[in-house]
């Protein structure tokens, strides 16, 4: 329920009352409101609310014509608890005050104090969590006519916060007399103004600062064209603007002695890049603070300086290559791959024992394959990132129409291995060399195949370098794909330029045509694999017809094979198309994952809201983010998340479990996995119960002792 009071000093009216009639003591009372006047009570009462006290003050102790007069909005939560600045964070609300003034009187803009980061949880609010003045230059008339009382109403509303917030509101009014001549300033509130413009950051137009929001971050390039950051010790931004960046997450900086660079994960909420992007820096050396406002551009990042920012690339670039290498030679160990590597290994073993030369090529243009591949998907996302879409690795596995075409294609190289068709050798290079047929075109294309259904898998290290790459320049991102298409096709590669590796294969012989038989059988499980998927995606309609389509495939190379003429062709063309069309018809169920993740008894489906919920509670979570599709996902759920003993110990330590689908595209859960330099999934977060404590993020392959280790280590906490 809203309190309104109204606070009003009004000796002078009862004064001129009381002269009316005449008394002397009417005389005398005027006589020591007058000298009052001289040095009068320049604040009201303050307002006290719930934990906190609200005034309205006054620097000056009278109002001249056509001069500024400083007042101020003060607000001095209990201790504990805050106030809010201009762009309160992850939560809360600006405090907002509107003037009453005397006729031809203006407001100047409220002068902010810079704010500092006040973490609730995992949670950071911008605010301010002790007394603070809220300051406003009281423009007067220059016509103002002296003798008479000026007076100030202030309508505030604020927001004061502790675990709990409590919204409140005021009138509070200030009356002034109007003087011709300047009268002292009231001593009990000049060292307040004082110190509180100190804390006021100083606008510097001439800076040159530009910005980029791209690929799940903000990066921010300064040029303050003088030494400013020499002796920092600490360096603090604050956006004016809202929604823009995460606010929780860490604040890369990189320094030089007039520039920096910054970058900071961008907000889940984030919707369109502003005009002009305000922001206030705080800057700390070993005897002050200072803070610097300004307005940075859309831009080019890297533009301004050459020299500095390039190096927040570089930093870390050469670990990271590293890290795609390694985890490219542990994607060869995924199931997800193993299928079409083993075709790949049984065409290798007939050449193994043949000449050295030709083991080479067929290494070269496997690798070739694998690279352009893995280049290819690093540009399309790229450029789908910079357009504003939100896509990670494994995007294209979002889309059912795309599931559907690699379902076919696995059932076709079944078929083909099981000895249900062979293509013509005009179509062999495109076709059945996919697979089997040693020629180079052969090992080029199964390398393009070879990353296709690598797509689902994330192994260690991969999702932390391709996280990394998405927020680089393109350079430096090929560079980092293309370490991964190296790691995954180093295992070939040796082969043909190791002789020693290559004795190790065995001999050709009638083994490998009834080996090449059995390799179809996982094919035909991938296949039902990605019909699974399929219908998460679309719901039984969309899989039955998928399953049609099949039929419709297998009758058209039937077709192809058994009538000879233009009526044969003809049906088969017409039942291969139907076999196409058929997946495409059906739209996704926007409910389905909803309704499957409510079915499931451990899990909770994760939104932000009940995430902020839990942590408001200091319960522990774990969060995961998975999808259907990621077969890591699915073996680290089977293998550890759902064993009974990680069950009952989330159960006894009292652990919310909260499961994030990215099975189709959704660009919240994709901004939640770049705050945590992801660009994939599997993600695993456990969040602690205290409050301010950081998220430990899990490995990508877990293991049951993994994850107990890491609740013990929470439980010991």
């Amino acid at each position: 329920m809203a309190i309104h009071c109204r606070l009003i000093i009004d000796e002078r009216r009862e004064a001129t009352v009381m002269l009316e009639h005449g008394s002397w003591l009417a005389r005398l009372a005027a006589m020591g409101v007058a000298i009052g006047f001289v040095c009068p009570i320049a604040v009201a009462e303050p307002v006290r609310r719930d934990h906190i006290a609200v005034e309205l003050v006054s620097e000056a102790t009278s109002v001249q014509p056509g001069r500024p007069l400083p007042v101020a909005v003060r607000l001095a939560p209990d201790p504990h608890w805050h106030t809010y600045w201009r762009n309160p964070g992850d939560t809360g609300l600006p405090t907002e005050i509107r003037w009453t003034l005397p006729e031809g009187s203006e407001a100047s803009p409220v002068h902010w104090p810079f704010p500092r980061r006040i973490e609730v949880g995992h949670l950071v609010n911008y605010g301010y969590d002790g007394e603070v003045l809220l300051l406003t230059d009281i423009h007067p008339p220059p016509n103002l006519e002296t003798g008479r009382p000026f007076q100030v109403v202030a309508d505030v509303n604020w927001l004061v916060c502790e675990e709990v917030c409590i919204p409140g509101e005021a009138r509070l009014s200030l009356e002034l007399p109007v003087r011709s001549a300047p009268t002292p300033a009231d001593s009990r509130w000049q060292g307040h103004f004082e110190e509180t413009r100190q804390q006021l950051p100083l606008v510097r137009p001439d800076w040159r600062a530009v910005f980029e929001v791209a690929n799940g971050w903000l990066n921010l390039e300064l040029d303050a064209q003088e030494p400013l950051f020499d002796g920092t010790t600490a360096l603090t931004w604050f956006p004016i603007d809202e929604d823009v960046v995460a606010y929780a997450a860490d604040q890369a900086l990189e320094v030089a002695a007039q520039t920096l660079v910054l970058r900071q994960a961008q907000n889940e909420y984030f919707q369109q890049a502003p005009e002009q992007l305000g922001g206030v820096l705080v800057v700390k050396t070993a005897d002050r603070m200072q803070a610097y406002q300004f307005s940075a551009s859309p831009g080019v990042v890297g533009a301004l300086a050459p020299g500095v920012a390039p190096t927040l690339a570089m930093v870390s670039t050469g670990s990271v290559m590293l890290a795609a290498l390694a985890g490219g030679l542990i994607l060869n160990l995924m199931p997800c791959v193993f299928p079409v590597l083993s075709i790949k290994a049984l065409s290798l073993a007939r050449s193994a024992h043949g000449e050295r030369r030709k083991r080479q090529l067929h290494g070269l243009a496997y690798t070739a394959g694998v690279l352009a591949a893995f280049l290819i998907i690093a540009v399309v996302l790229m450029l789908l990132r910079a357009a504003g879409h939100q896509l990670g690795w494994g995007f294209q596995l979002q889309s059912a129409a795309f599931v559907a075409a690699m379902a076919y294609l696995m059932f076709l190289l079944g078929l083909n291995l099981s000895g249900f068709f062979e293509l013509s050798p005009g179509l062999s290079g495109a076709g059945q060399s996919l697979v089997e047929r040693p020629g180079y075109g052969g090992s080029f294309f199964t390398g393009v195949l070879a990353v296709v259904v690598a797509s689902p898998c994330t192994a260690p290290f991969m999702g932390t370098a391709i996280g990394y790459a998405l927020t680089q320049s393109l350079p430096v991102a090929l560079g980092v794909f293309a370490a991964l298409g190296l790691g995954l096709a180093l295992p070939f590669l040796l082969l043909g330029f190791v002789p020693a590796l290559a004795r190790w294969l065995p001999r050709p012989g009638p083994w490998m045509l009834r080996f090449k038989q059995l390799l179809a059988f996982p094919l035909y499980l991938t296949a039902v694999w990605l019909l699974w998927v399929l219908g998460r995606q679309t719901g039984v309609d969309g899989l039955a017809l998928a399953l049609c389509g099949l039929v419709l495939l297998a009758l058209a190379i039937w077709l192809w094979k058994q009538l000879v003429g233009w009526v044969g062709r003809g049906l088969a063309v017409l039942s291969l198309a139907l076999a196409c069309a058929l997946p495409l018809l059906p739209r996704p169920d926007s409910s389905l994952p909803a309704a499957l993740a409510s079915a499931e008894t451990s899990w909770e489906p994760y939104s932000p809201a009940r995430l902020q919920a839990l942590r408001s509670e200091a319960r522990p979570v774990l969060l995961n983010v998975t999808a259907d599709w990621c077969i890591t996902c699915l073996v680290n759920e089977r293998v550890a998340l759902e064993t009974s003993a990680v069950q009952d110990c989330l159960r006894g330590l009292g652990v919310a479990s909260l499961k994030g689908d990215w099975t189709r595209r959704d660009p919240g859960l994709t901004a939640l996995l770049a705050q945590f330099g992801r660009s994939g999934v599997p993600l695993y977060v456990l969040y602690p119960p205290a409050v301010g404590a950081a998220p430990v993020v899990l490995p990508q392959i877990l293991t049951p002792g993994q994850v107990l280790a890491a609740l013990e280590a929470l439980n010991g906490g």
